[in-house]
């Protein structure tokens, strides 16, 4: 398994060498490498068995080291930067040659972001390139928010795990791109749909399902468990799979006739953050217990509800 510290030196050692780390954001673990070595950024498709057509998002650790990166930043995109980062927030930026198409699966343009994290913050802040960091995770499978998932599954593969602790928000960016300076919105995340619009108005929102994605998270399935899920109305779905062991993962309240350790509440007081926070660990919880069938319910459509949502629709779909 691999050692799991506090060691920003370290950390940054085996970086520059060209290995790869795993490290805490806000929102989920990322599988950290070099952003600027293509050796390093093919590491990181190699070991999360990445198809190499699904594009990492480029860490930074302000927007003046954004720039070094990008064409140009629209203006909407500045303050979104300005008010938003560090957090939760990836902006799609046509990007300069210094990074290369591999990390943006040819496209012109890379999602950037800077994350709220005093321990990555430390780390970026110390190198002198940006990092590429998708989700510290196999392909496809649950996103890591505390060490010890990124341990159970990838530990072999890699060198480091730098410990933040549980990831507050606990999943991944939203991700804003801009066509003819209008905002398009290609995946739902830890920044509300709601937070955007009150400081730059309305915006698009374009979630692609295919297998030609613009940007990270667009996979028609993704984030999902090993067990089969299916999302609905719970007391209708158990009654439905009344033969199968089902596992429970309801919003807010316990369902009558299903045991109690097979059951995850999300929020007994129905806040979307702590919600948002719960669920993948929640859904990795649910993966190793000795049940059939995840059946799991749809959050209210608010704030943080529609990226919960997304995340349950993708992590069904297979």
């Amino acid at each position: 398994m691999s050692e799991i510290g506090k060691d920003i030196i370290k950390a940054k050692q085996l970086l520059e060498k060209g290995n790869l780390v795993a490290i805490p954001t806000e929102t989920v673990y990322g599988l950290a490498g070099n952003a600027l070595n293509p050796t390093a950024v093919v590491k990181i498709f190699t070991v999360k068995n990445r198809p190499q057509f699904d594009p990492l998002i480029v860490h930074v650790s302000n927007l003046d080291q954004a720039k070094n990166f990008v064409e140009s930043i629209p203006e909407k995109a500045t303050k979104l930067a300005e008010l938003f980062w560090p957090g939760p927030l990836t902006l799609l930026l046509k990007k300069k040659p210094i990074i290369p198409d591999l990390v943006t699966a040819g496209m012109d343009t890379v999602g950037i972001r800077c994350p709220d994290h005093a321990l990555t913050q430390s780390l970026l802040q110390s190198l002198p390139f940006p990092l590429a960091a998708p989700s510290a995770n196999p392909f496809g499978y649950v996103s890591p928010t505390q060490p010890s998932h990124v341990n159970d599954q990838l530990g072999n593969l890699i060198d480091y795990i730098l410990d933040g602790g549980a990831c507050k928000v606990g999943i991944e960016s939203t991700i804003v791109g801009f066509e003819n300076e209008e905002a398009i919105v290609f995946r739902l995340g830890g920044l509300s749909i709601e937070a955007i619009e009150r400081e730059i108005g309305d915006v698009t929102i374009q979630l692609n399902s295919s297998s030609n994605p613009k940007a990270p998270g667009q996979l028609k399935s993704h984030y999902a468990p090993q067990k089969k899920m299916v999302i609905g109305n719970l007391p209708n779905l158990i009654k439905k799979y009344y033969a199968a062991k089902v596992g429970i993962l309801a919003f807010s309240r316990n369902m009558d006739g299903i045991e109690p350790e097979h059951q995850i509440i999300l929020s007994k007081s129905q806040n979307m953050e702590e919600a948002a926070q719960r669920l993948f660990s929640a859904l990795r919880e649910l993966d190793k217990k000795e049940i059939e069938i995840i059946l799991a319910e749809w959050v209210p459509e608010i704030g943080l509800g529609k990226a919960i949502n997304d995340r349950l629709n993708r992590a069904a779909a297979h």
